[in-house]
């Protein structure tokens, strides 16, 4: 049976953070729709697990101007000491709501760098120049996927259909269906973390990696492979899951989202028929060099960022299931990453923390956000390692992830990556 997502937490912005008198933190956070909602986190006495990177248990509820009360997670702090030690009383600034003219500023940045690369490239005509433009136009590509990934959270402005027209410009562009993956990428936002649920690098169970083809296990464990795997999760996700982000029929998607799924499928297969045109026009050859190679580049960033904000810190991240999982531990069981120079180019997409507690805070609030957050989540903050200009401190992580990280096991309701040990 298909279980239909709920959607990820209404929130836009945090505001502040502060201390009640009984000790305990508030967070108050006001919503696109001028109301304010406030998380109330309240440490109980619970003992805590002996899991070390297990939260213990304690209450935490949004309280809306209606009055009415919702619990929505689990989050746990090292002692009462530690917990005071970072917590201040004074009252934090926070990110306002999206603006359209900021946002648009940056789509006209990423828009006049990759025409620009483009008119470069083609130009000169260089073998030597190529590998360079390949790189940097697929970076650019990805910066214009995290564009759109904004609009699917509707935080690059506060009108839907702005979002949902600009989301549709530059996903369709580099070949994303927009509403398949916003669908699914909510998903993946609601059940963060939970082993079953969960949609996007979710681990396979010990019992179904054994029962996978030896090229299905290639795929997912032998570094590079895994970093081409987007385009084919989009075709027919991945093992365990069937469904495709192009089919309104897909078990992915609501019958009420078959003409939002059905317009993405037309705009995608749009610019599959305009680079159709462009290759009997100006030659295959050419529009390989322009587009598919950068294409490429952009698919490997993507799964390279998406896969680390989820795998290969240097102690095992738990992943839940049943009671244990909570929407607050599976935000907190994602990853920090230092991109160095491309923090900016790409939106500062590794600050995933908070994007996952928060999804409607713009990219460019990120930062500020992560900043006034981390001292309420205490020991619970993974903070990332410090990137120099490149990244290139993640490949050996990376790889190391890949070659170790496996399946979980079939039972237990918090569990960790495990090896397989026997195709070594």
């Amino acid at each position: 049976m298909h279980n239909q997502p709920t959607n990820s937490l209404p929130i836009t912005v945090v505001a502040r953070f502060c201390e009640r008198n009984d000790g305990g933190a508030v967070l108050v956070i006001p919503m696109s729709s001028s109301r304010k909602d406030t998380i109330s986190i309240r440490r109980n006495n619970s003992s805590a697990s002996n899991m070390a990177d297990m939260p213990p248990p304690v209450e935490s509820k949004i309280v809306g101007d209606d009055s009415k009360v919702k619990v929505i997670s689990d989050i746990g702090f090292e002692s009462e000491s530690h917990r005071r030690s970072h917590l201040s009383p004074s009252a934090r600034s926070a990110p306002p709501s999206p603006s359209m003219a900021r946002s648009f500023g940056y789509i006209v940045r990423d828009v006049v760098a990759v025409t620009s690369l483009a008119i470069v490239a083609a130009s000169v005509n260089s073998w030597y120049l190529w590998p360079l433009y390949w790189f940097t136009q697929g970076t650019m590509f990805w910066a214009l996927f995290v564009l759109g990934h904004d609009c699917g959270h509707q935080s690059f402005s506060s009108s839907k259909t702005v979002n949902n027209i600009v989301g549709h410009v530059v996903h369709s562009f580099i070949l994303v269906p927009y509403h398949g993956w916003r669908i699914s990428h909510r998903t993946h936002h609601a059940n963060h973390g939970h082993v079953h649920n969960d949609e996007s690098w979710y681990p396979m169970t010990e019992s179904m990696f054994n029962m996978i083809h030896f090229w299905e296990k290639l795929s997912r464990t032998q570094f590079p492979i895994p970093l081409f795997a987007y385009p084919v999760y989009l075709w027919r996700r991945t093992p365990g899951k069937t469904g495709s982000h192009y089919i309104p029929s897909s078990p992915l998607f609501d019958p009420s989202e078959w003409l939002d799924v059905s317009l993405s499928t037309s705009c995608w297969l749009t610019m599959a028929a305009i680079l159709v045109w462009a290759s009997s026009n100006y030659g295959f050859l050419w529009l390989l060099k322009l587009y598919f190679v950068p294409y490429l580049v952009n698919v490997m960033w993507l799964d390279f960022v998406t896969y680390l904000h989820h795998h290969g810190y240097e102690e095992k991240v738990p992943w839940y299931r049943g009671q244990e999982w909570s929407y607050l531990r599976g935000g907190l069981s994602t990853i920090d990453r230092d991109y160095g120079l491309f923090n900016k180019v790409h939106h500062d997409i590794g600050t995933h923390v908070v994007h996952h507690l928060f999804p409607a805070i713009p990219h460019y609030h990120l930062c500020e956000a992560t900043e006034a957050v981390k001292p309420l989540l205490g020991k619970y903050y993974r903070e990332p390692e410090r990137s120099g200009a490149f990244p290139l401190h993640l490949i050996p992580i990376l790889v190391k992830s890949f070659s170790e990280d496996h399946f979980v096991s079939d039972e237990g309701d918090v569990v960790f990556y495990q090896k397989d040990i026997k195709s070594q």
